[in-house]
């Protein structure tokens, strides 16, 4: 870590330490947010499309077979990732990216889908978007002093 970084947190974080991220943290944390940048991206491209199975499913919770519903829901999954992808922007990205999740989940529970693989589905992506944030970012590790 170069000096400069050091005096960052300490400017950024007032008696936050600078703690090295190694690189196997680092690397793990790029692969998990990779994972999750792709499943949405794809989850994002079918929407825009729409397929017929997205309108279907749509349809079966509730909202309707809205083509344009499911178009602005894509755009807004592709723009919640893309924030998410770009350093600068990866903790706004990844707050929005939980707001959006919540909702899918807030669907699932509303229609009585299966706990383990429907609802929970969305909380097993957060998690993985908060935990490949936190291996990547040292920022985040210093906002939450109890993980570091």
């Amino acid at each position: 870590m170069t000096t400069r970084d050091a005096s960052y947190v300490e400017t950024a974080m007032p008696g936050a330490s600078a703690t090295a991220l190694s690189r196997p943290a680092i690397w793990l944390g790029r692969a998990v947010s990779g994972l999750v940048i792709l499943f949405m991206l794809l989850d994002g491209a079918i929407k825009l499309v729409p397929w017929p199975i997205v309108t279907e499913t749509m349809d079966r919770m509730g909202y309707g077979s809205s083509e344009s519903l499911a178009r602005c829901l894509g755009a807004i999954s592709l723009i919640c990732t893309a924030l998410y992808a770009f350093p600068p922007t990866s903790f706004v990205g990844a707050i929005l990216m939980t707001g959006y999740l919540g909702g899918a989940m807030a669907s699932h529970v509303r229609i009585g889908s299966p706990l383990f693989t429907h609802i929970l589905f969305g909380f097993y992506l957060g998690v993985m978007v908060w935990g490949g944030l936190w291996l990547r970012d040292r920022r985040l590790r210093s906002l939450l002093p109890f993980a570091s």
